[in-house]
C-alpha cells in the first residue's frame, strides 16, 4: 500500500484489497451510490436531449415521453435511477452498460475517494465507464457527493463516554496558489473507559492557533462531549491549545505529551548528549510513581543545568503536567496517556496514503483520505458509534 498509485487500475486493485464491503466502508458505499445514480441519470438526460436535437435536425418528429424507474444492484448496494425516454428512444443502455461493469465503477470511486483523487482522475475513471465523457460540472458534482460523507462525520453527534481526550495538532502539505504550504490538522481522539481509542473529529486550520483550537473544542463540545466523567485530557503542549482548553474544558487536569516534550528538551542540547539525557528523560517519565519521577527530575537537573540550564528549565516549567497520568495505577492507562502517541500511530498511515501524491490541490481531497483512514481505525478498534451515525444520516 505504500507504492505510488498511478493510474485507476492500480486504485482499482487497492480498493479490492482494502475489503471495501466491511463495515467501515458503510458511509462511503451510501455516498458512492448517490455519487453513481446522479452521473448516470445525468449521462441518460444528455443522450435524451442529445438525440431529440438529432431528430429536429433530420426532420423526424418525436417528442419526450417522461419516464421509468430501474434498479440497479450493485455490489454498493441497490441502486434506483430514473431513465428518461421519448416516443420512440430511452436511454437505459446507459443504466445498462453500468449494470455489466458496476463493480469496476464500484472500485473507481471507492478509489477516486480513498485516495483523494483529483476531478480529473474521477472523470478519467468514469469515463470509460459509461462509455462518453462526462462534462467538469458532472466531476464537480460528484466529488460534492462524495464530500457529503465528510461533512456528516464532521456533524454526527457525539456521546459523553470518555475517559481521557487526547488533543494533537499534525501538519500536512498542501498546494494553493502560492506554491506548497504545511497547514496543521487538529485531532481529538477519546479513549472510554473500556480502553478503546477513537477519532472523535479532525480539522484543517491555517494554524494552531488559540481560535482555532478554541473553535473545534467548542464544537465537540456541542456536539455532546460535555466533559461528563473524563478524568484527564492529555495535549501536544502548543500555546494555542493551552490557552483555549480553560475556555472550554477548564475543570479536567491537563498531562503534556511526553514525546513532545522529550523532543523540545533534546532540541536544547548537543548532538552528543541526546541519547544519555534522553535515558534520563526516561527514568522519569517510566519511574514506579511520582515519588520515584520527581527524583529523578531532581537528579536530571543536577546532571544538566550547568550545560543546558535551558533544557532544565524546559523540563521544570511542565513537571507537574508531565507526571498527571501516575494518577492511574494500571500500566496500560499509564501507557495510554503518557502520550498523544495513538494520534501520531494514525497518521503514519495517512502518510503513507498521501505520500505518492506530495501535496493536495485543495482540502476535500485531504479530507477524504483523512477521513478513510480514521473510520477504518475506528472501525478496527470496535468504535461502532460514529459508523452508525454516519450511516444513517447518509
Amino acid at each position: 500500500m505504500g507504492a505510488a498509485v498511478r493510474s485507476m487500475k492500480q486504485a482499482s486493485r487497492l480498493i479490492k484489497r482494502m475489503d471495501y464491503q466491511g463495515e467501515a466502508w458503510a458511509p462511503v458505499r451510501a455516498a458512492g451510490l448517490r455519487a453513481m445514480r446522479e452521473a448516470i441519470e445525468e449521462q441518460m438526460r444528455w443522450q435524451v436531449s442529445t438525440y431529440l436535437q438529432e431528430c429536429a435536425w433530420r426532420g423526424v418528429a418525436d417528442r419526450r415521453n417522461g419516464s421509468f424507474g430501474r434498479s440497479l444492484a450493485t455490489a454498493l448496494g441497490t441502486m434506483e435511477v430514473t431513465v428518461p425516454r421519448t416516443r420512440s428512444f430511452s436511454a437505459v443502455a446507459v443504466a445498462q452498460g453500468y449494470a455489466r461493469r458496476h463493480r469496476e465503477v464500484d472500485r473507481a470511486v471507492l478509489a477516486c475517494f480513498t485516495l483523494g483523487l483529483s476531478t480529473r482522475k474521477v472523470g478519467e475513471a468514469l469515463s470509460p465507464i459509461l462509455g462518453e465523457s462526462i462534462s467538469a460540472s458532472t466531476v464537480s458534482r460528484i466529488a460534492k457527493q462524495l464530500d457529503e460523507a465528510v461533512e456528516q462525520f464532521h456533524r454526527r453527534p457525539l456521546a459523553d463516554h470518555y475517559k481521557v481526550l487526547l488533543l494533537d495538532g499534525v501538519v500536512l502539505a498542501r498546494k494553493t496558489g502560492a506554491g506548497a504550504v504545511r497547514r496543521p490538522v487538529l485531532v481529538a481522539l477519546g479513549i472510554r473507559h473500556d480502553g478503546t481509542k477513537e477519532i472523535l473529529d479532525f480539522r484543517l486550520v491555517p494554524a494552531e492557533s488559540q481560535t482555532a483550537w478554541e473553535a473545534f473544542l467548542t464544537d465537540l463540545s456541542r456536539r455532546g462531549l460535555t466533559a461528563e466523567g473524563l478524568e484527564l485530557i492529555v495535549t501536544d503542549g502548543g500555546k494555542g491549545l493551552e490557552a483555549a482548553l480553560p475556555m472550554v474544558f477548564p475543570q479536567i487536569p491537563v498531562e503534556r505529551c511526553w514525546a513532545h516534550k522529550t523532543r523540545n528538551i533534546l532540541d536544547k542540547m548537543r548532538k552528543a548528549d541526546r541519547e544519555s539525557a534522553k535515558r534520563d528523560l526516561h527514568r522519569i517519565s517510566h519511574a514506579r510513581n511520582r515519588v520515584e519521577a520527581r527524583r529523578a527530575a531532581r537528579r536530571f537537573a543536577e546532571r544538566w543545568s550547568g550545560r543546558y540550564p535551558k533544557a532544565v528549565a524546559c523540563l521544570r516549567t511542565d513537571l507537574e503536567e508531565l507526571l498527571q497520568f501516575f494518577r492511574y495505577d494500571d500500566p496500560d492507562w499509564r501507557k495510554a496517556t503518557r502520550t498523544t502517541n495513538a494520534i501520531e500511530r494514525r497518521f503514519v498511515e495517512v502518510r503513507r496514503r498521501t505520500r505518492p501524491m506530495g501535496v493536495f490541490s485543495d482540502r476535500t481531497s485531504l479530507e477524504r483520505i483523512l477521513l478513510a483512514v480514521f473510520v477504518r481505525e475506528n472501525w478496527k478498534q470496535g468504535s461502532g458509534g460514529p459508523l452508525n451515525a454516519l450511516t444513517q444520516n447518509s
